[in-house]
């Protein structure tokens, strides 16, 4: 399953990646496609089996605080927005951590991580002039090896505290403020999220650049954390935004969870994964965007949706035309749009290919230069497109081996109109395949 890893049509940005027996568990916010506003009155659970990471499954809805199609509000203090939410195993029970817009959030539970869950309690503390009231902004949980659990939370300033067995409730003494530091250089904003690995213990976050997750490490769940760097940054060639995810190992291999923005706003979310590294010393190298989410490669001669897309640049994003159609729009002399990666193979004996790209016409024309690697690659060939909308192509050279590909729109608009067609939409890319 290429990025984004969820089917086409789902929204679902925060997302925490939890293996609970042999089975990966995705919990997160709820995005809609035309929302003015981030995330949604209920959250929803995805799953995939350890053994095959690209077969997900939807367990419906698992909490909600309004009304709706498959249930009845789990909450009777507030009908306010859901967002990123946290699942952790406790002595074979599964506690969803829910944070509320505006009202205390609540713990709910389940005898099983797919849900549904049921109220359990609002938050329970005893600390004076707490800066949020008791909403405890994203939380991220910590079961620890000994079994003592422990709650971090923030939104421009980070705090934590450490729960009793009932886990809702907060231990006397264990809160402590400012536990990742808002100046440089962790420049702490939201989206805690805990994570133990060996004897070292994580925080993956958003700092106040907000399209990146950082990561800090300390020897305790209660710090000192120290700044390592940055894990993934979603603005990097494309349209940015918040971030919110984390780490989970899924057969050996480590991944980042994180979301994309689409649709043209910063509020309709798409989670994406890549695969990243744990070296010795603890650090984590910064991993690009790609296409792949959770497969080793692309496949050129299969039909490759636009909107897998990891490079866009020039004001070009992708857009949702309805449950099918998820094409890249915006798209006007000079943008730039990126797969990463193709694996072409190595037959030889090609000189030649016929690459075919379905396309929206705008009215305008103009040529697709078609380059491996980088917008200033080799250039394959130039593929020519008119007013109408339909399939074109052409014949471009072969490619062997593993490469990302390029897409470079021109106009082919010239002389006494050429400035005033700079800015026009030329044309929507769909989809594309080559054959050999």
């Amino acid at each position: 399953m290429a990025n984004p890893y969820l089917p086409r049509w789902e929204y679902i940005p925060d997302g925490e990646p939890r293996v609970f027996g042999d089975r990966i568990y995705v919990y997160g916010s709820h995005d809609r496609v035309d929302s003015i506003d981030f995330c949604d009155y209920k959250l929803k659970v995805w799953s995939a089996p350890v053994s095959d990471p690209t077969k997900w499954v939807c367990h419906g809805d698992i909490f909600r605080t309004r009304d709706g199609n498959d249930g009845a509000s789990d909450v009777d203090w507030t009908d306010n927005l859901l967002f990123a939410p946290d699942v952790v195993e406790c002595e074979g029970r599964y506690y969803l951590y829910a944070y509320i817009v505006g009202a205390k959030g609540c713990v709910a539970v389940s005898d099983k991580p797919e849900g549904p869950f049921k109220l359990l309690s609002k938050y329970v503390y005893n600390v004076e002039n707490h800066y949020d009231d008791g909403t405890f902004i994203d939380p991220g949980v910590l079961v620890d090896d000994d079994g003592r659990v422990y709650c971090y939370c923030g939104y421009q300033g980070s705090y934590m505290c450490e729960l009793k067995p009932n886990m809702y409730e907060m231990v006397d003494g264990s809160y402590k403020p400012a536990i990742i530091p808002v100046e440089e250089p962790h420049r702490f904003f939201e989206a805690c999220s805990p994570r133990k690995v060996g004897d070292t213990y994580y925080m993956i976050y958003s700092p106040q650049i907000g399209s990146r997750l950082d990561y800090c490490t300390a020897p305790s769940p209660t710090g000192p954390f120290t700044y390592r760097g940055t894990i993934v940054d979603n603005g990097v060639d494309f349209p940015g935004g918040n971030n919110h995810g984390s780490i989970c190992s899924i057969n050996g291999q480590w991944y980042i969870f994180y979301h994309r923005m689409t649709n043209g706003t910063i509020m309709s979310r798409r989670g994406c994964v890549e695969r990243i590294e744990i070296l010795p010393d603890g650090t984590i190298p910064q991993v690009e965007m790609t296409s792949l989410g959770f497969e080793e490669s692309l496949d050129p001669y299969q039909p490759t949706y636009a909107d897998t897309a990891c490079v866009l640049k020039g004001g070009c994003f992708i857009t949702e035309m309805n449950v099918f159609e998820r094409p890249v729009v915006n798209i006007t002399d000079g943008c730039v749009l990126g797969w990463k990666y193709f694996d072409f193979g190595e037959d030889h004996a090609s000189k030649t290919m016929q690459l075919r790209i379905k396309i929206g016409g705008m009215g305008s024309r103009g040529r697709i230069r078609v380059l491996l690697d980088s917008e200033d690659g080799e250039e394959l060939g130039v593929i020519q497109f008119g007013e109408d909308s339909g399939v074109i192509g052409g014949r471009v050279k072969a490619a062997t081996g593993r490469h990302a590909l390029y897409f470079v729109i021109e106009s082919g608009y010239d002389g006494w109109f050429a400035d005033e067609m700079k800015g026009r939409q030329l044309l929507n890319i769909h989809e594309f395949v080559f054959m050999k």
